[in-house]
């Protein structure tokens, strides 16, 4: 497993949970080599890795999987990047106190009041592409209305939104792929300006703290309980929150999307019976979610899976493995949205780490298809296309998906042509 196993191949890339079968059977904890970290594959062990917080530490989570080059390194000095510790890779009391401080914005309530906006967001993208006939749903949907909501969410002036969409794919390619030395360099460039660009952001919005989203209310919290959140955590929430909240919306809706539209009778159902669509969502979380993999660090030595990880051992869990189990999804290769359970999946993490966006993520996935499936019921994925994802460990969603419709038989007659 540890020689065979490259989570930039081809194999991996279309399927992480389901190309990591053999080693769920075989060996379900690895060393690879190639990347220096112990795998870990089945859902016992990753749950209890999440649970163990004394064991096993999160603060290698925003770490680069390639490392940077010395010219990488100097060009991001150049720019005085230098993000601390975000709630994603925190542990212990400091990550307890800090992470309520920011809680209150991704609570239910204040979710659906975006609820109007959300929509009024995504039906002005469908808009665009209704009377067409055909369009690429990542790069015309998914792509845009999810980064728009997360910025609205944020708190981010309208006038910052354009300056902010390219960077978050930099920040993904830098942390979790395998970018050539020249692709890494331009990359932390691009990286180095947001840096910067976030400085200026926190500043701009604290000087209008009232305003409504996630920033603005951390920085409230900031002023109301001093040395809480520094100017560089502020900063750090900025640069690595952006992400959090748009790109793996973006990636859930694109994978949700194809695996509903690759099982036909599933989808007919969902648009004949919008009830169905928590299913379907929970479902395709488990089945094919935009977060692959996480990452721990053992401070101590321990035993995972009857394999002893040393001391200082990186490991990298793949949760899209763990939402196959078969021990505790039943014919897991299966899209299967009348499954007992599918939110039992490990998509959003478990524990102290879970992801405070999940309610904001489903909400926005239920618009997204909630309105695909009442105006264009009758699309399809267009025949023969090649579906390919980002080269990276951790994140992952189509960089295109192409479907095709033929408009004059719109079920809302203001979508024909």
């Amino acid at each position: 497993m540890a020689a065979s196993f490259d989570p930039f191949n081809a194999s991996y890339q279309q399927h992480p949970g389901i190309s990591m079968s053999e080693a769920r059977r075989e060996e379900p904890v690895f060393y690879s080599p190639v990347l220096d970290y112990w795998i870990v594959t089945q859902y016992d062990d990753i749950k209890e890795i999440f649970k163990d917080t004394d064991t096993f530490s999160a603060s290698i989570t925003l770490d680069q999987i390639t490392p940077s080059t010395e010219e990488t390194v100097a060009v991001l000095v150049q720019h005085g990047f230098n993000p601390g510790l975000a709630l994603v890779n925190e542990d212990g009391p400091s990550h307890q106190e800090r992470r309520k401080a920011h809680q209150e914005p991704f609570k239910g309530r204040e979710v659906e009041a975006l609820l109007p906006r959300i929509r009024e967001v995504v039906t002005g993208h469908i808009d665009k592409f209704v009377k067409n006939g055909r369009a690429d749903l990542m790069a015309d949907l998914f792509q845009e209305a999810p980064i728009t909501v997360a910025l609205i969410f944020m708190g981010i002036p309208d006038e910052d939104i354009a300056a902010c969409r390219q960077f978050t794919l930099d920040q993904t390619v830098f942390m979790y792929g395998r970018p050539a030395p020249e692709e890494q360099k331009q990359v932390a460039s691009n990286l180095g300006r947001y840096w910067e660009f976030t400085g200026q952001l926190v500043e701009k919005i604290r000087r209008n703290p009232d305003a409504p989203g996630w920033l603005p209310h951390v920085i409230r919290e900031s002023q109301r309980k001093p040395g809480l959140f520094g100017d560089n955590e502020l900063q750090t929430t900025a640069l690595a929150g952006l992400v959090a909240a748009h790109e793996t919306t973006t990636n859930a809706s694109g994978n949700a999307m194809r695996a509903l539209l690759e099982n036909r009778e599933t989808w007919d159902r969902v648009c004949a019976d919008p009830a169905l669509l928590p299913k379907a969502i929970e479902e395709s979380l488990r089945y094919d979610g935009s977060v692959a993999a996480w990452r721990r660090l053992a401070v101590k030595e321990t035993t995972v899976g009857g394999v002893t990880i040393p001391a200082g051992g990186r490991v990298m869990m793949i949760t899209s493995s763990a939402n196959h189990d078969g021990s505790v999804f039943e014919n897991p290769e299966k899209f299967d949205i009348d499954r007992p359970h599918p939110n039992r999946h490990m998509t959003f993490g478990f524990g102290a780490h879970a992801c405070m966006g999940a309610t904001l993520a489903r909400q926005e996935m239920r618009v997204f298809i909630e309105e695909l499936t009442h105006r264009l019921p009758h699309m399809s994925l267009v025949e023969g296309q090649e579906i390919t994802y980002l080269p990276n460990t951790s994140f992952r969603g189509p960089k295109n998906l192409l479907v095709e419709w033929d408009p004059r038989l719109n079920p809302v007659l203001a979508d024909r042509p």
